[in-house]
């Protein structure tokens, strides 16, 4: 089985700047995941084509349509014009958030809140080439997790991800936040994230193990590992673990391969 986690940057090429659909595709199929969280998905955006990027990437896969979950956290467009997400859009409102795509059956789906800054942050922009051209001052978006209860050949299987604030400490108040809800959950599960958190500082404050260990931004020379593979409980033997550059993106692709994996159970928090 095969996991990953891909903040899609909504689809960017840091080559041309432009974002394309059978780029996009391949891109994503390229991955050959079984399960995969996607960051920065954006749906009917004009800046990416009017693309909805999360069903692009279900399609790519071969996931089935009760198997996959797009859920927005703002509508309008990050950066410029938005709102939280809250309520069905207005006509023609694009969308922007997380999702979770599964080849494997999924059972049962939640969502849960996270909230959001309410400060204003630096954040770096990187120019075409991928290097850190400029910081602008953003309004942090709001934050959620996805969580998922899916059929794996070797039993029911918990997958959880989520895209965490650029905002130092609150980033870190979201996660504690998702592993006191994670807590109630019987059984193993897997995250997987964009988690804007450096190195081993996730498991650190989960108390989570780290399944992959490689750089994953900037994808044109990784130095540093904000997108993270954690799990708490029996999942599998880890068999390999790549971070793939793809030709998308200002981050990598974090997969990990898992064999023998166990007969898992898995139940919800009343």
């Amino acid at each position: 089985m095969r996991l990953g986690s891909f903040n899609v940057m909504h689809g960017l090429s840091l080559v041309d700047g432009q974002v394309a659909p059978d780029r996009f595709a391949a891109a994503v199929a390229g991955l050959g995941t079984d399960v995969l969280g996607l960051q920065e998905v954006d749906v009917d955006q004009p800046r990416s084509a009017r693309m909805d990027l999360a069903a692009a990437a279900a399609t790519a896969l071969g996931a089935a349509a009760e198997d996959w979950r797009f859920v927005p956290t703002v509508y309008g467009t990050p950066g410029a014009h938005w709102r939280p997400a809250t309520g069905p859009p207005a006509r023609g409102e694009p969308a922007y958030g997380i999702a979770l795509i599964s080849r494997f059956p999924v059972v049962e789906w939640r969502v849960i809140e996270l909230g959001r800054a309410p400060i204003r942050s630096p954040i770096a922009v990187p120019d075409g080439a991928g290097r850190r051209a400029r910081l602008i001052l953003l309004d942090d978006e709001p934050r959620i997790a996805i969580a998922a209860r899916i059929r794996t050949p070797g039993g029911p299987l918990t997958v959880v991800t989520t895209h965490l604030s650029f905002v130092p400490g609150w980033n870190v108040a979201q996660l504690v936040r998702l592993a006191r809800r994670l807590a109630r959950v019987d059984g193993p599960f897997v995250m997987l994230g964009d988690l804007n958190l450096p190195s081993r500082l996730p498991s650190i404050l989960t108390g989570w193990r780290r399944l992959a260990v490689t750089p994953t931004y900037p994808a044109p020379a990784p130095r540093v590992q904000l997108d993270h593979i954690l799990a708490r409980g029996p999942v599998g033997t880890v068999s390999a673990v790549h971070s793939r550059r793809t030709a998308i993106s200002d981050h990598r692709a974090l997969l990990v391969d898992l064999d023998d994996v166990d007969d898992p159970r898995t139940d919800w928090p009343s």
